[in-house]
């Protein structure tokens, strides 16, 4: 409480000293925070939003579930769960605009079921002009192109901008996210090109989520993205993207699908670990490759994932398949209902036994308001293959109802 009071603090003092009202609005090209931001990718390119000074806008997440799940494995050893509350989550959220054209982003996790105490999951500058070098510098190209540079999530894939992010759930329409999570905090600089539907994007990091300059971890990673995304009618939207991210052999760990610092959704299951429910290939190097279909054709909502990540070295290789569909419905679409199928099955080596894990998903929401979303969900999840044999994920599975509410704003 007393770090939290803090950070409050903190933020008051922001606003105080930049003397702006925080009224909601939104700052220059920023994903919105609430309802309206769902089935947004990458940040919008707009210059709708006239720049008139520094600009802060502090803002929050919060979420709450109530957990009711069972499980078991073959040799009957899972320790029983109980239906209760869940540890609460928080974030605070702060964006400033500094400049017309250039826009920070600072979020910290509050409380998080690997971090209960507050903790920087990271920040981010964007540029979408250069006009604080020189007025107009590089205009023509400044209007097709978006830099960001920052130690935050990557944008590798499009499965990370429907997850939840600690406490920000908004934008998810399930509790879990994907079981391979290609989700990642690192040094990062990105060059996105967008014109006529048309998305091009290159990206760099170092490939480490906890930095230090001593010797030992050299390695770097390459990422970007191809693909195209246009609204094709009123009614129907068409998006379709393919990843990469290849790191090099000089790192000692990689993180891309082990750099969330806020733990898993499922709280307990299994061998009751905080990041439980998900999994990670453990390489310390590899190359992977995510596709991703969108379609929305008027309250109809299909999304896809199909992944291949690979090791050269140990020749080994983990797919993974998602689906998802939904029923948007009601007023301004503020029912839903729908499913997901998220599989992943591979060997960590050559001649590796085979490790398989299945979910489905299938649930639904509401939107009270724009901010406030309540969510309930059935939830199977099963491991299978040679690989689990002898382990407490042999034969195991964990199945049952929960329920999520989200604020954010």
């Amino acid at each position: 409480m007393k770090t939290l009071a803090k950070l409050s603090a903190i933020a008051l003092m922001l606003v105080a000293f930049t003397g702006y009202a925080q009224d909601g609005r939104l700052l220059q090209n920023q994903r919105p925070v609430n309802k309206d931001g769902l089935n947004v990718f990458e940040a919008p390119k707009t210059d709708t939003i006239e720049f008139d000074g520094i600009k802060v806008r502090v803002g929050g997440d919060f979420a709450m579930q109530f957990q009711g799940l069972s499980q078991t494995n073959s040799g009957d050893s899972l320790a029983e769960l109980s239906s209760n509350f869940n540890l609460p989550t928080a974030n605070l959220n702060i964006d400033v605009q500094l400049a017309d054209g250039l826009r920070m982003h600072l979020r910290t996790y509050l409380s998080s079921k690997h971090h209960r105490e507050a903790y920087v999951k990271g920040g981010y500058i964007q540029m979408d002009k250069l006009d604080f070098v020189s007025p107009g510098f590089l205009s023509n190209v400044m209007e097709v192109t978006t830099i960001r540079v920052g130690m935050d999530e990557i944008n590798y894939g499009d499965a990370h901008f429907r997850r939840s992010d600690n406490a920000r759930t908004l934008y998810n329409p399930f509790v879990g996210n994907y079981i391979m999570d290609a989700f990642t905090t690192e040094p990062f600089l990105e060059v996105l090109v967008r014109k006529s539907g048309f998305i091009g994007m290159l990206g760099a990091t170092n490939g480490r989520l906890n930095q230090s300059p001593l010797p030992g971890d050299d390695g770097f990673a390459l990422y970007g993205k191809l693909g195209y995304d246009q609204q094709i009618s009123d009614d129907f939207r068409f998006r379709l993207t393919g990843s990469f991210y290849s790191s090099t052999d000089k790192g000692t760990r990689d993180y891309l699908y082990g750099g969330d610092r806020a733990g898993s959704r499922y709280y307990n299951v299994i061998d009751g670990g905080d990041f439980s429910g998900r999994f990670n290939p453990g390489w310390p190097y590899l190359t992977s490759f995510q596709f991703n279909p969108f379609i929305k054709w008027t309250g109809l909502e299909v999304f896809g994932v199909l992944e291949f990540a690979s090791n050269s070295d140990l020749e080994g290789g983990f797919n993974q398949v998602g689906l998802e569909a939904l029923y948007r419905f009601g007023s301004d679409e503020n029912l839903y209902i729908g499913g997901r199928y998220n599989t992943v099955s591979g060997e960590g080596y050559d001649g590796a036994p085979t490790q398989e894990i299945n979910r489905l998903n299938i649930g639904g929401g509401w939107f009270l308001t724009k901010n406030v979303l309540a969510k309930l969900e059935y939830v199977n999840q099963q491991y299978d293959g040679e690989g689990y044999n002898g382990t407490l994920f042999q034969g195991a599975e964990f199945n049952g109802i929960v329920i999520e509410a989200a604020i954010s704003f």
